[in-house]
C-alpha cells in the first residue's frame, strides 16, 4: 500500500521477507544473492534493506532463461 502526501505518492517497499516471497525464494537465497551482487538493488535506509517491486520485476525478468 502507497501513501500519498501533498500529490507526492511514496514508493512501495517490500522487506527482505516480502521481496524473497515475491520473488518465490528463500530468505537465505536472498541473502546471498544480494551479497554476491546477483540479486535486484536494495534501497538501503540505516541499516535496512527494502526493494521496490519494479527492481524485483526486472531481476525477475532478467533471469528468465532463454528459449
Amino acid at each position: 500500500m502507497s501513501v500519498e502526501v501533498e500529490g507526492v505518492q511514496a514508493p512501495v517497499l517490500h522487506t527482505p521477507t516480502e521481496a524473497a516471497e515475491w520473488c518465490h525464494i528463500s530468505v537465505g537465497t536472498l541473502n546471498h544473492l544480494r551479497l554476491h551482487g546477483r540479486f535486484a538493488p536494495a534501497v538501503r535506509i540505516g541499516k535496512r534493506c527494502f526493494w521496490m517491486p519494479k527492481d524485483l520485476l526486472d531481476w525477475l525478468e532478467a533471469n528468465k532463461e532463454s528459449t
